[in-house]
């Protein structure tokens, strides 16, 4: 299905049908988030219960504060670039960059 790029799906269909996606992702993660809170935190703890509009907002609060947004795309590129350079390395250079990346890493056990 995705191999062919050239389909004949319009580009509008294509986004309307994403973003129905990701509103139905999002919708049953805040239902279960919602149930989870109001069955569990509620009986453990003094909480209130939360609505479903409250759950959706608590869960955009922790992508915000643990997940940040974007830098996906950088990450796999440096990924990429990072086994680009690996793959064009003798076994001499990647030897010395595993015994550095070794001692950067022992350095950094020896702090904590």
């Amino acid at each position: 299905m995705f191999a062919n790029n050239n389909s004949n799906i319009p580009k509008p269909l294509k986004i309307l049908f994403f973003v129905t996606v990701f509103i139905a992702i999002t919708s049953a993660v805040s239902f279960v988030v919602m149930c989870l809170w109001n069955n569990i935190l509620t009986d453990v703890t003094s909480v209130k219960p939360l609505t479903f509009w409250k759950a959706a907002g608590l869960l955009l609060l922790a992508k915000i504060l643990f997940g940040g947004f974007g830098g996906g795309k950088d990450k796999w590129k440096k990924r990429k670039e990072w086994k680009n350079k690996w793959m064009n390395m003798s076994s001499d250079e990647r030897e010395e960059a595993k015994s550095r990346w070794k001692a950067h890493c022992e350095k950094k056990r020896a702090k904590k």
